[in-house]
């Protein structure tokens, strides 16, 4: 019963926020009065204060442009954590594009949308994505293409390394860089998660949404570490294949470290 309430007060909660604050993003995006990231980092703050998702950061996304950010993937909650942290847009797959709510709320984060199955369009795609790049805004790619459980990460996709490389190659910039950031999902309750436990923070495959934000929004105790990692330089005749891969061997070592050694848990307000 406890439970039950306490999702109730927490959608409540998260519902009011998106009332409030999806308006001044759709203005922000029509008018530009003001950076559309600004909003959105309150928008990700206050639904994972709903959700009771608690963020601990190591390290700051980089400052230097143009920026690629190549992070695991565990769960939708991830676009909240990471936006929750620093001003940065994200690239999706299309499917997203046409879900109820999540697609429109995807659209006004400004995320570009890409058909992975769909080889003709991956040219225009990169294209958008390194375009994006060019004008500055720090583009988060989940390089393993597809969700994972928490305990291992999945081989990076050398082929969503594209944008970088066109990026360079078509002049938009002379080099760019690619930052490693590990997501990982590391108490519950403030207890650490032991290796059959992760799977409670994970939504993989076809999983339906409902049941996995249903079950967070009782539970209300989730504790998320993001470590970011030095930025990786792609420049004229780098290589997507061995970039791709010294990009996923740091983020393995960001993440084993992180669930090795997984920051002390401090009491809840």
């Amino acid at each position: 019963m406890i439970a039950r309430v306490r999702a109730f007060l927490a959608l409540a909660f998260i519902m009011a926020a998106t009332l409030v604050l999806a308006p001044l993003q759709v203005v922000a995006l029509k008018t530009g009065w003001w950076r559309e990231t600004r909003v959105l980092r309150l928008w990700h703050r206050a639904l994972l204060k709903g959700l009771g998702i608690r963020v601990h950061a190591t390290g700051t996304l980089s400052d230097k442009r143009p920026l690629l950010v190549a992070s695991n993937h565990l769960s939708w909650t991830d676009i909240l954590v990471l936006g929750s942290l620093a001003d940065v847009n994200f690239i999706a797959k299309s499917e997203l594009e046409g879900w109820p709510l999540l697609g429109w709320l995807s659209k006004l984060q400004r995320t570009v949308f890409i058909e992975r199955e769909r080889k003709r369009k991956s040219g225009d795609q990169a294209s958008e994505i390194a375009v994006r790049l060019g004008k500055g805004d720090a583009m988060v790619l989940f390089a393993e293409g597809t969700t994972g459980d928490g305990n291992m990460l999945l081989p990076f996709k050398s082929t969503l390394f594209g944008a970088a490389s066109m990026a360079v190659a078509e002049g938009a910039a002379s080099e760019v860089y690619v930052q490693p950031v590990a997501i990982c999902y590391t108490r519950l309750h403030g207890v650490s998660f032991g290796r059959r436990d992760r799977h409670f923070a994970s939504w993989i495959g076809d999983e339906d949404l409902a049941p996995h934000a249903l079950a967070l929004l009782r539970e209300r105790a989730l504790d998320v570490e993001v470590h970011f990692g030095e930025p990786v330089v792609f420049s004229k005749g780098a290589s997507r294949k061995e970039t791709a891969r010294l990009v996923e061997q740091r983020v393995q070592a960001l993440m084993e470290k992180a669930l090795r050694y997984p920051q002390p848990a401090l009491p809840r307000k």
